[in-house]
């Protein structure tokens, strides 16, 4: 067992199974010492009664475990301070998870506005749907670049501080009559057109709505996937014009109140 400890590297009781039973029985029993009942250790690291058996006889033979009579266990200090050394290690692993690897996940993309250099603090906004970085500490989020980027390139930053403040889009819904109703053909086409102009992106969901967008001489930006894309949209900060059949309408209207997401829905129909 000395030996399975001194192969221990950074990963610690983690580098192989059997070290990381031993290492949980030697907790359980350190928990439950004197009196130690085999197969409530069982139940409580998942293996059998039988299993804990052959590691007790294992860790008596190796100095870990004192054994005092039938049922009777007690931890050496040999035992204690194996415990100690694989705890350091496993501590040491699960900073070097959370400040390395987790911490080099939350690496957030920007698109930066001015120059930016590596390790340079910069501030934070929402703009265009985009969140935007501008170099320098002037606002009320900022984050550190982790990748040098010129005014108009893509920047990771990373290390976030405050809150980006922005408010969230508005999302106008026009339902467009099935074509057994109708259909694009009872639509006001000028109106649609008014509606369009004054919001950031126009989105169709069903051959109506598509109709109906051109008949409004508009090009939609989102076709596919709308009730996702409309959603994002406004979540970042885009006022939203949507063309929907009536039967795709509450897959759009759904989603939108889950996510708390302000919405309408007007009439468009020709009077």
């Amino acid at each position: 067992m000395a030996n399975d400890a001194g192969d221990a590297d950074r990963y610690g009781v983690l580098r192989s199974k059997r070290n990381a039973t031993r290492y949980q029985i030697l907790v359980e029993i350190a928990e439950r010492q004197p009196a130690v009942n085999q197969q409530e250790i069982a139940d409580a690291i998942g293996i059998t009664a039988q299993a804990v058996s052959d590691y007790l006889q294992d860790l008596v033979e190796q100095g870990y475990v004192d054994k005092h009579g039938r049922g009777r266990y007690e931890v050496t200090k040999e035992g204690v301070d194996w415990l100690i050394s694989q705890t350091d290690e496993l501590r040491t692993f699960v900073r070097h998870v959370s400040e390395d690897v987790i911490g080099q996940v939350e690496i957030e993309t920007a698109i930066a506005t001015t120059d930016v250099s590596e390790g340079e603090t910069v501030t934070l906004t929402m703009r265009d749907g985009a969140l935007r970085a501008m170099a320098g500490d002037t606002g009320s989020a900022t984050a550190v670049a982790v990748t040098d980027a010129a005014a108009g390139e893509d920047v990771g930053i990373a290390n976030f501080e405050g809150v980006v403040e922005y408010d969230l889009g508005d999302v106008t819904i026009v339902s467009i009559p099935q074509v057994q109703n109708g259909g694009s053909s009872v639509v006001d086409a000028d109106r649609i057109a008014e509606m369009a102009a004054a919001h950031d992106l126009t989105a169709v969901a069903g051959a109506e709505a598509l109709a109906a967008a051109s008949a409004a001489d508009l090009d939609p930006d989102v076709r596919f996937g709308s009730a996702a894309a409309v959603q994002e949209a406004a979540a970042k900060g885009l006022d939203v014009l949507l063309l929907s059949a009536t039967d795709a309408l509450s897959t759009h209207t759904d989603r939108l109140r889950d996510q708390n997401v302000s919405y309408e829905v007007v009439d468009a129909a020709e009077e």
